[in-house]
């Protein structure tokens, strides 16, 4: 699925703030609009597309139990979320399959962090690579506000890993739900 995220001055979600955590980031946005399997308006000050796909890097034991333990996006008391726009190295891509595996869980625990976190934090991944866009992953979060300082936990221990050592460029989100 398609899924376009459109900053501007519409939307349900405010933006609460845009950091660029490495390299440049995204022109100043008030609000967040998503659009899902359908064209977005060109109207807004930037606009980041990206496709569902299958999970990539994870063993089927893991995807097995992010399945069970994922909650849905869009549940009420997820007013708070995080879009974490992404672009790894190329030095990221040009390693093989199974290394970028092993950095990203054997050495980096990303899967395993992640479980400690859900149900309380809902996620959605959007691959923009192979669609041409600006970053290579659009990570998507939602949560109640009362797992906030549990989320800022995940993220900051995620930024200290070796994986992030191949990230290019990353802007940092926060929004609030207000529709």
């Amino acid at each position: 699925m398609l899924v376009t995220f459109v900053g501007g001055d519409r939307g349900p979600w405010r933006i609460e703030r845009s950091e660029p955590v490495q390299g440049e980031g995204l022109a100043p946005a008030h609000r967040l609009q998503i659009f899902e399997g359908t064209e977005a308006p060109d109207d807004g000050r930037w606009s980041l597309r990206g496709a569902t796909s299958n999970e990539r890097y994870v063993t089927a034991i893991e995807q097995a139990e992010l399945h069970q333990r994922s909650p849905s996006l869009g549940r009420r008391e997820a007013t708070k979320a995080a879009l974490i726009p992404i672009r790894k190295t190329q030095a990221w891509w040009d390693l093989p399959q199974d290394e970028r595996r092993s950095i990203f869980e054997d050495r980096s625990y990303h899967v395993a962090s992640g479980l400690k976190h859900l149900p309380a934090v809902a996620r959605r991944l959007h691959h923009g690579r192979d669609l041409d866009e600006p970053f290579d992953f659009l990570a998507w979060f939602e949560f109640a506000p009362s797992d906030s300082s549990g989320f800022e936990q995940l993220v900051a221990m995620l930024r200290k890993t070796e994986e992030w050592s191949y990230v290019e460029r990353e802007v940092d989100l926060r929004l609030v739900r207000s529709d």
